[in-house]
Order: C-alpha cells, then structure tokens, then sequence
C-alpha cells in the first residue's frame, strides 16, 4: 500500500458516506437476517470456521449482501477479490483466475472471488466463470438484486448454496438510527444529538427495509440541521420528512389511527363508495400497510358485505390475495385496487352472515336431541335395523330434484336461518327458495 492509498483510507474512515462508514466488520455487529446469520445457521458457523463453498447472496437494496461479504473479507484467512459486473468483463476475470491459480500453487492459498450485481454478466461472461468455480480455483460470492434462479446461469446456481436476505424490519432499521448517532468511531456519536422517536420510528418505516436509505436520510438530517442554543442537533419528525422527501401520515401500525383507517376501508366498500374505498386503501398502501393484510380484509368484506348477491366479489377478492403474493408491491396496488373497487359496486347482502351467527348462537344454547333418522347414515351393518335412513327421499328421483322433507332437527324444523335479499343474484335465489320452500319470505 502506498503513501496515497494510506492516506485514501484514512479518509475514507471520516468523510465517507454514513452507511459506508457504519457498514459492520463482524457478524456480532451486523443487524438483521438472523434466518440465515443466527448463530445456529449454516451461513455462520461456515464464516466462522473460514470454510466457506460458492454462494448467492440475493435479496433487495440496502438489506447487507454486500456487507456480508466484507464481513467475509474481514474474517477470512483466504484471499479475498472483489469486481463488480457492471465495470468488469471476460478480461478482468482470467486475471483474478490467474493470479488464484498463482497463490494456490505457490502455497495452497484459496481465493474469494465477490462478484456484485452477478446477474449484469451475460451468458459469455458467465460461461467463462464456470469452470473454475467447478475446479474449485475460486470460490465464489455473488450479490444480485434479482432472482438468481431466472438470472444467474443454472450451472452456477447449481454450484453454489443460494441465500435469500430479506428486507429489514423497522426494529432492525431502528437499531441501525441509533447506532448511527450514538457511535463515536463511525457516527456522528460526538455531536450532540436529540433524535425524536417518532422521527426514528418514521424514517425506519418509510425505508421500506433499506438500511441505506434510512442511513441515507440521517445522514442529511444531522449536516443540515442547525444547533439549538445549547448546542444539540434536534432532529424532528418534520426535519426526517424532508430528508427522505415522503410525507408523514397518521398511521401507527399499532395506533388507533391503524384501526380507524381499516374501519373506514371497510365500511366505505360495504357502503358502495368506491372513491372512498380507493382512498383509505391508498392510505393504507402509502403507510406502508403489508399487502396481505389488505388483501384479507377485502375477501373478508367480499363474502361478509357482498356474499350471494354477486358471488363473483369472492372469486375477485381471492383472486387479488392470491395474485399479491407472487406480483407483490408496487404493482400490486393495481391488483387491489381493481377489487376493492369491484366490491364496493357491487350489489350487497350480508344474509349469509347473519344466518351462520343465527345458527351458531343456535348450536350453543339449544340442546338437540338427535340428527332426523331418516338423515342418518344407513351404510353401516346394523343401521337399517335401527332405523337409520328410513324414509329418506332421494331429492333426483323427483321432478326438478327437489322434494320436501324435513332436514332440520325436531326442535328446530321450522327455523329459517338464510333468508336472501332483493339485491343481485340473491333475487333470484330468493324466488328460488318461496317455490321449494313454499312460504312468503
């Protein structure tokens, strides 16, 4: 190392970025993907014990692939090389082979080859890796923001153990806050720093799991953020949301504002206002809402609010649950919108609610003698000498397969439990049900 790359690391300790700065050396100081790091995973007892085979680090921005692979750097005995895909080609990979294959013959020496945004090498230069991550020349760490299993060559997906980081959660990214103006060494922990836990709390929300961002944000709110007459920086929440340029709502996860929100969503699409409806689910989404737990409330309201009076809101309600989990945000805020506004047009009946609670309530408080014999199973030896079966009529041997018989237990036999709207589809079941049933509903 010379005069000058001293000096540029010395530097870079002071004047680099904030999350540059922060980024852990250790496994004991890294934050978050405890399902891949915890001290019982395989990730860690392999960084441990320097033993380290090929793998794929793959998960969104700002979730530590590349610091896990510092950390590597930092822990290994093996040479560690580090390229990214974007600046680097065919050329630059033969040179690290080389010189890999310089140090393993020379002392047995084992090299660490960290390749960043893998997935930007197309098939040649992917090609071109392959054979010496077989032979065992390099061993190999490649980061990618995209799915491995669709962007990475299959033989070297098939070489390597992929591990998927997931985005951290606002705990995590709080911690990261924290350490941030407290540390000495690496922060800004010798300023005087009042951070307000509602401005924490909201810059680790709307970073939507990317430490960076977060990092990104104090950073900005600490250099621009004058001292007040005691000499302490203030970082308020009004002064985090200019430094991650997103508006702060009214929305505590845990908060009755939450539960308000949710209330009104609902009652919006069972009142038939789509506009509303539209409104409070975009709240929900610019708050940070997880998806699936809108999607729920929609099936919810689909088959509580609307039920037989359109049975196609159920099958749309489901069909957006289902569509959530593998299109996933932002685009699925199209996929939710589309039924919400579905729900709240169409038309409602909340009969088949109000029949099942009749019926529980029923079950619980009204002792029941016995299932009508003529409904009991006659398939065992022994029934039909107890009566069993006897009497039962077959509803398809009768015209329009239907034939009136009793179904409902003696104390009961009279009890109407689902009693259909004039609204949609449930019109007609109601016309349905005054001709097999014989009364005026």
């Amino acid at each position: 190392m010379d005069l000058f790359e001293y000096n540029r690391q010395k530097n870079m300790k002071t004047e680099a970025p904030l999350a540059a700065r922060l980024r852990p050396i250790t496994l004991e100081e890294f934050v978050g993907q405890q399902h891949i790091i915890g001290k019982d995973k395989l990730l860690y007892r392999a960084i441990k014990a320097d033993q380290l085979n090929s793998i794929i680090l793959y998960g969104p921005p700002g979730t530590g692939k590349t610091t896990l692979a510092k950390i590597i750097a930092n822990t290994t005995k093996r040479t560690f090389v580090q390229i990214n895909a974007t600046t680097s080609g065919i050329k630059d990979i033969k040179e690290v082979v080389g010189e890999a294959k310089t140090r393993m013959g020379m002392n047995g020496d084992k090299t660490i080859l960290f390749i960043d945004e893998i997935h930007r090498f197309n098939k040649t230069q992917q090609d071109a890796l392959l054979p010496h991550v077989e032979d065992g020349t390099v061993i190999l760490i490649g980061a990618t923001t995209e799915n491995p299993y669709f962007e990475v060559n299959k033989a070297l997906v098939s070489r390597s153990i992929v591990f998927e980081l997931k985005q951290l959660d606002s705990r995590d990214i709080e911690k990261l806050i924290l350490r941030a103006v407290t540390d000495v060494d690496k922060g800004y922990g010798y300023f005087h720093i009042n951070a307000d836990d509602d401005a924490v709390k909201f810059l680790a929300d709307v970073a939507n799991g990317d430490a960076r961002a977060a990092l990104n944000a104090i950073e900005l709110a600490v250099l621009t953020t004058d001292k007040d007459e005691k000499g302490i920086i203030n970082i308020s929440l009004e002064v985090a949301q200019e430094c991650i340029q997103k508006r702060a709502i009214n929305y505590e996860k845990d908060g009755d504002n939450h539960y308000d929100t949710v209330s009104a969503f609902i009652k919006s699409m069972r009142g038939s206002d789509p506009d509303a409806a539209l409104y409070y689910l975009a709240k929900m989404i610019y708050a940070g809402e997880d998806p699936k737990f809108i999607a729920r409330r929609v099936v919810v309201c689909a088959s509580e609010d609307v039920g037989n009076a359109d049975p196609h809101a159920l099958q749309v309600a489901v069909s957006a649950a289902e569509a959530i989990n593998f299109i996933g945000m932002p685009e699925g805020r199209i996929i939710l919108a589309q039924a919400v506004t579905y729900i709240a047009c169409a038309p409602k009946s909340n009969a088949a609610y109000v029949g099942i609670d009749m019926a529980l309530r029923d079950v619980e408080n009204i002792k029941m003698k016995t299932v009508p014999n003529h409904l009991k199973d006659a398939h065992y030896s022994g029934a039909k000498g107890l009566g069993h079966g006897t009497g039962y009529k077959y509803a398809h041997d009768y015209p329009g397969h239907y034939v009136k018989q009793q179904y409902l237990p003696d104390e009961l036999k009279h009890k109407i439990y689902y009693s259909p709207t004039e609204n949609g589809v449930e019109k007609r079941i109601k016309e349905s049900l005054k001709r097999l049933r014989g009364e005026n509903l």
